[in-house]
């Protein structure tokens, strides 16, 4: 984070365009939108972007504004809500100066440009913000592959446009990405409209693995691992009779909605008398919770292995597991508080398809379920580099 001298010299530039400044303590639109220019980094400093809120943005000097613990909370939130996507990298911190307190926001780079807040791509061009053009939206999608990082923003060279569902492309993932007025003013070719959600390779000229995931006609094809397998046994062990197999697979929208269906006909439930004429009903296991926690195996698992998500149920307990154990900054000393994304493309597209409301929220809620209906707390094995698991014991009835 900043030096006491290093903000003295940033409220005193006042024509970097690595800074905004506002008197503001409520705009969120404004912060957001602040935060994704900085993401796009669109001049490609390759350093942080600071929005600093309690000063004149003519003169850089501070308002007498008193930085409130409500204010660094809402600030913060603008991370978790899914409205800016890929998920920006922030810190924030509070300044005493002469003259009132400040908050600033710090923003780093983001690996995956371009960023989007609401659909529009923001970008900083000078000390002024705008909504990117196309070509402006060209040149970030050219930057990202020019630093691809994580499996998903990489090239899958063997397949070609055809291979995905380009309806469901124009249909559904399209508009829930994209803003309305944007998306009407919108002449590009279809691969480019691709390209700048991450999905496509311009210069390799094929689809990312994200775009096989999340559009693929047939995504396993490709990326073998890319599918569930659901097993139930008769006891509690893997050497019980199997009473049912299941194996659930295509892009990430399809496999969902099957899991989906699967998950809500199958829970075991059934009426408790609570009073001479009032019954309620009891589940086994809470369905949110199972769907939470399986979200979390198909956003997080390791795609580059051959082994699928395992969903295995026995007569006492239900077990999910992935390839990949915790990755990035998420460690076991810190496990389930820190989050990171070994595919934020991934992430990204299951919030567009309405499978995550808030980022880093589904491992809380799972639990929270759990609890409500009754059930034990549930067992997570995270310390193996190479696998994650989670155990949910089921709730007698």
């Amino acid at each position: 984070m900043l030096s006491q001298q290093e903000l003295n010299d940033l409220l005193t530039d006042l024509e970097s365009d690595r800074v905004e400044r506002t008197v503001s303590v409520n705009n969120t639109d404004k912060f957001s939108e602040a935060i994704c220019a900085f993401s796009n980094d669109f001049p490609n400093h390759k350093q942080a972007g600071y929005l600093i809120i309690g000063v004149d943005d003519k003169n850089g000097k501070p308002t007498g504004l008193t930085v409130t613990d409500q204010l660094l909370k809402d600030l913060a939130a603008i991370r978790n809500n899914g409205q800016v996507l890929p998920q920006p990298s922030i810190t924030i911190q509070k300044y005493s100066l002469h003259g009132g307190e400040v908050a600033v926001v710090e923003v780093f780079p983001s690996p995956s440009p371009p960023v989007r807040y609401k659909g529009r791509v923001w970008i900083r061009n000078g000390p002024t913000k705008a909504i990117a053009n196309e070509a402006e939206e060209l040149r970030l999608s050219e930057k990202r592959t020019a630093s691809a990082k994580t499996y998903d923003a990489t090239p899958a060279f063997d397949s070609n446009l055809g291979d995905l569902n380009l309806e469901l492309f124009k249909t559904t993932y399209l508009p829930n990405s994209i803003d309305r007025e944007i998306l009407a003013a919108n002449h590009r070719d279809i691969k480019q409209q691709l390209a700048s959600l991450r999905l496509y390779d311009i210069v390799r000229d094929c689809p990312t693995h994200a775009g096989l995931l999340t559009l693929g006609n047939n995504p396993a094809f490709f990326i073998p691992g890319s599918y569930v397998q659901y097993v139930r046994f008769a006891g509690k062990g893997l050497e019980s009779e199997i009473l049912n197999e299941e194996r659930f697979s295509g892009d990430i929208l399809s496999l969902m909605q099957q899991l989906d269906m699967f998950v809500r006909n199958n829970i075991e439930q059934r009426p408790v008398a609570i009073t001479a004429l009032k019954e309620e009903i009891v589940k086994e296991y809470p369905y949110r919770a199972i769907r939470e926690l399986l979200n979390n195996a198909i956003m997080h698992r390791n795609y580059e292995s051959n082994a699928p998500v395992k969903f295995y149920e026995f007569s006492d307990r239900i077990e999910i597991a992935n390839p990949g154990g915790l990755y990035g900054a998420a460690r076991p000393d810190n496990f389930p508080h820190q989050n990171d994304y070994r595919n934020p493309i991934i992430a990204e597209a299951m919030k567009i398809m309405g499978y995550v409301n808030k980022f880093n929220r589904g491992i809380e809620t799972a639990k929270q379920e759990l609890a409500a209906n009754g059930n034990p707390e549930p067992v997570f094995e995270y310390t193996l580099p190479l696998h994650f698991g989670v155990t949910i014991y089921k709730k007698v009835l």
